[in-house]
């Protein structure tokens, strides 16, 4: 029999193809975190690709950073649009299939919506009194916030904001697809720049899994007797909490942390000054350098 050469497909390290057996290793699976957080590190900038919201643990993840992520991991984009809108109301339900560019293989999918009804769409700021005089009683309000201030609102055409809704919902849709299939949800969280700031504050108000792991380390940290010792409660007490997985008591572990470290500080004694030198006369013999 003639030998036949035959061609197998190449596995990828840190890929999102398993070809043989059609799963990854361990050690796939680790290069594949690693990788997402060597881009994170070396290539994303903060406030450009990921950022932090207040009143959330982990950095939110924006489309110029998903967008990074799909091309480290060759990740091509494909669209399904649902239009969803009716009369005066514009509304658009996006998946987002992610394909290997390479091999079209279908990696995953995410799921995003968006429409004109929500509540930074749904309204705008007169342009003047007199805008805000001829529109009608119930298509104009008077929006307040929480320092008491308050403006003069009316409703927006959503045919406008047709273009804007639809761009937004494949926003959502694209990141969402982007976590779900590098598996980076562990790093980021979603979408959060959309959420609201009370509900964004509820989430980030969440009990702790296990109040009494919470309780134990707060009360070990608080107690420090010095430096070294606030250091291996640190690190005893992250690691124990890093297996249980509870993000709010490695919060609270750490403003103990650094509550007791500057109040540690603050109780070190100062050193004694230095006993000055008794000074004597000055010596007029001596050449004295002109500046």
């Amino acid at each position: 029999m003639a030998n036949e050469i035959i061609n197998m497909p190449q596995r990828e390290a840190a890929g999102l193809v398993a070809n043989e057996a059609h799963r990854f290793s361990v050690v796939e699976i680790r290069q594949r975190v690693n990788l997402v957080q060597e881009v994170m590190q070396n290539i994303m900038k903060r406030d450009t690709h990921y950022g932090t919201i207040p009143g959330t643990p982990k950095p939110t993840l924006y489309k110029p950073g998903a967008e990074v992520l799909c091309v480290t991991f060759r990740i091509a984009q494909e669209y399904k649009i649902e239009d969803l809108s009716s009369d005066g109301h514009a509304r658009y339900r996006v998946t987002c299939i992610g394909r290997h560019q390479t091999t079209g293989i279908t990696l995953g999918e995410g799921v995003g919506e968006c429409s004109s009804g929500e509540e930074k769409y749904k309204w705008r700021g007169a342009a003047c009194k007199a805008e805000l005089e001829y529109t009608p009683e119930n298509m104009r309000r008077k929006k307040f916030y929480r320092n008491g201030n308050a403006v003069d609102q009316i409703r927006t055409e959503p045919a406008d904001l047709a273009n804007t809704i639809l761009k937004m919902a494949c926003k959502r849709a694209m990141i969402a697809m982007t976590l779900n299939v590098t598996a980076a949800s562990d790093i980021f969280t979603q979408d959060i720049e959309d959420i609201p700031e009370e509900l964004r504050t509820e989430e980030a108000g969440q009990p702790a899994t296990d109040p009494e792991l919470t309780a134990k380390w707060v009360k070990m940290a608080s107690g420090a007797a010095s430096a070294e010792a606030l250091i291996e409660i640190w690190q005893a007490g992250v690691k124990e909490i890093q297996a249980a997985k509870d993000m709010p008591a490695y919060n609270a572990l750490k403003a103990a942390v650094g509550a007791r470290g500057e109040a540690l500080k603050k109780e070190q004694p100062k050193p004694d000054p230095e006993p000055q030198a008794e000074q004597s006369e000055p010596s007029y013999d001596d050449d004295v350098p002109f500046e």
